[in-house]
């Protein structure tokens, strides 16, 4: 029973840190909590899902196409709602992804329906459903081995984009002076959506894995992931990449195994649980830094 936990929840864990470093990227650059990201997660699901069952797809090219769709969803997330508000107060801005996160659930209830629906295992190649290891008396799909390493390749990409590339070093300029960093020629507003696009299609990917593994598909599914990312990226410290990837399989792991030695009605809690322990014990999260604002305010 151990190793099998030990095995769902690295998978959970890696989903959650797809989700996390959204919400981890787009604070880092302009300190904003996008609640509306876990919508782009649950819209890159139902993108896949249509993608598969109306048009034919395969499943591979629904993959990619609904990650490019949430990636264009990051977008649009950023210049309707957000771009307009980028020197209003941060509870302005708040506001605003809180309602875009209620319209988006409420469109996708419009489109999809409300009811849950299944996702197309038939899609799914034949060797994903298939026993890739046996160990311990636990099987080891090829579904779970692919979203893992899923995660592991986006996030390494990721981290490239970040420190190799010329939009990386404009990320992490903007997210140290803004202002600094238009004076010397950075598209503050470019760079801000490429930054969104980037959280979006990771998100998008999150949402096709865990309808994937899950087969049930609805549109209220990102409000839950959406907080427990949230409480991955507090966990590992918001703001930071690393931190959201380690706070991901750590809060995995930990509702795994809580669902599996207590109660599988406790597994939601225990990732409020872990965000309010971490907020009060380790304020800054495992790989964070406080503010000015907030040693001040200490």
């Amino acid at each position: 029973m151990f190793l099998e936990l030990l095995f769902n929840g690295i998978t959970l864990g890696g989903i959650y840190a797809l989700i996390a470093v959204g919400y981890t990227m787009v604070y880092g650059v302009i300190q904003l909590i996008n609640f509306a990201h876990g919508e782009v997660y649950m819209l890159g699901a139902f993108f896949a899902l249509t993608f598969i069952t109306a048009l034919g797809m395969p499943f591979y090219a629904a993959f990619a196409l609904a990650m490019i769709c949430g990636a264009l969803c990051g977008m649009a997330l950023d210049v309707i709602a957000y771009r307009p508000l980028r020197n209003s107060p941060r509870l302005a801005a708040l506001i605003t992804a809180i309602g875009m996160s209620i319209f988006l659930q409420n469109l996708a209830m419009i489109i999809w329906g409300s009811r849950p629906l299944p996702f197309p295992q038939l899609a799914l190649p034949e060797y994903m459903n298939q026993t890739a290891f046996h160990v311990g008396g636990v099987n080891l799909t090829w579904l779970q081995i692919f979203i893992f390493t899923c995660a592991v390749v986006f996030m390494a990409g990721l981290n490239f984009i970040i420190h190799k590339t010329d939009v990386g070093r404009a990320m992490r300029a903007i997210s140290q002076n803004k202002t600094m960093a238009a004076l010397v020629g950075v598209n503050v507003n470019r760079v801000i959506t490429i930054t969104f696009a980037l959280a979006g299609s990771l998100g998008a990917a999150a949402g096709i894995l865990v309808g994937a593994y899950y087969n049930s598909l609805f549109p209220t599914m990102g409000y839950v992931a959406g907080v427990k990312a949230f409480a991955a990226a507090v966990l590992g410290g918001i703001g930071s990449v690393p931190g959201a990837m380690l706070g991901g399989l750590i809060l995995g792991i930990a509702e795994a195994f809580g669902a599996g030695y207590l109660s599988s009605l406790y597994r939601d809690g225990i990732s409020y649980a872990v965000m309010i322990g971490v907020i009060i014990f380790v304020p800054a999260g495992l790989f964070g830094k406080l503010s000015r604002e907030s040693k001040k305010s200490l």
